[in-house]
């Protein structure tokens, strides 16, 4: 009776969750709506500011909200309570929870360089809350974990119950969770070159930038690209060339030379 609930209701969850992402124009599964989104975003950041230490430096703290502001400004995100925090950390990383909070750590700076550098992190970021990435994933999460409730169900009596139950976790997750995460950040990386070449900032940084953070991906261990939850840097800088005519379009439109 709870194997059959459960299959009746994805059907369901699929026709309720299907949304289009801006730009791109995927079709998306995500249950979740942006107030609750927004919700979790606000709850998480919160808590990331009472645990992670705000950077003192007030000139790049600046820089961090002046371009974010710039960014946010030509997202096609009207409702999002945007917010940009430079965080202390050694870690190159920043990141975007739902609902506009974006995060930037002080050891990426180093690599951005500069202005048009940063635009590229954060319109990267700012794209993942337009295309409401953060949903999307805890959608397909709950998806695959209903389905491996259903097929652990249908084999409770068998003695391949436990293999099949790792073999459908690693599966999932190699298969399904993983290709799809890098499916993700490369259409944040599409979707932030747009909007940074809106914002005014010349796109053809985000090459030169991506190639700069490539030395990142030989500090990783070897990890293989399947094991990856990004792209590697060398072969977004090459998809981020095959796009790049439309954002110089976008760039001079905005008045940039």
């Amino acid at each position: 009776m709870i194997q059959k609930l459960l299959l009746l209701s994805l059907p369901v969850l699929f026709v309720a969750g299907c949304s289009t992402v801006p730009e791109t124009g995927r079709k998306q599964f995500n249950f979740l709506s942006p107030d609750q989104e927004m919700q979790m975003g606000l709850a998480s950041f919160q808590q990331m500011k009472g645990e992670v230490p705000i950077s003192k430096d007030s000139t790049g703290a600046a820089m961090v909200e002046r371009v974010g502001k710039r960014i946010a400004a030509v997202a096609p995100m009207p409702n999002a309570q945007w917010e940009f925090v430079l965080f202390e950390s050694q870690e190159a990383n920043a990141f975007c929870l739902p609902g506009g909070k974006v995060g930037v750590y002080t050891g990426i700076l180093p690599y951005t360089q500069d202005e048009a550098g940063l635009a590229t992190v954060i319109g990267h970021e700012v794209a993942h809350a337009v295309a409401r990435h953060g949903g999307e994933r805890v959608s397909q999460q709950m998806g695959i974990e209903v389905i491996g409730a259903v097929v652990s169900t249908s084999m409770q009596d068998s003695k391949w119950r436990s293999a099949v139950d790792t073999g459908y976790g690693l599966g999932s997750q190699v298969g399904v969770l993983l290709p799809f995460s890098r499916k993700q950040e490369s259409e944040a990386d599409e979707m932030g070159l747009l909007y940074m070449a809106r914002a005014g900032y010349n796109p053809e940084a985000a090459v030169a930038f991506w190639k700069r953070f490539a030395e990142l991906d030989a500090q990783s261990g070897g990890t293989p690209w399947f094991l990856r939850t990004h792209p590697m840097s060398a072969e977004r800088a090459e998809k981020l060339k095959e796009i790049m005519p439309k954002a110089m379009w976008e760039y001079r439109a905005s008045g940039g030379q």
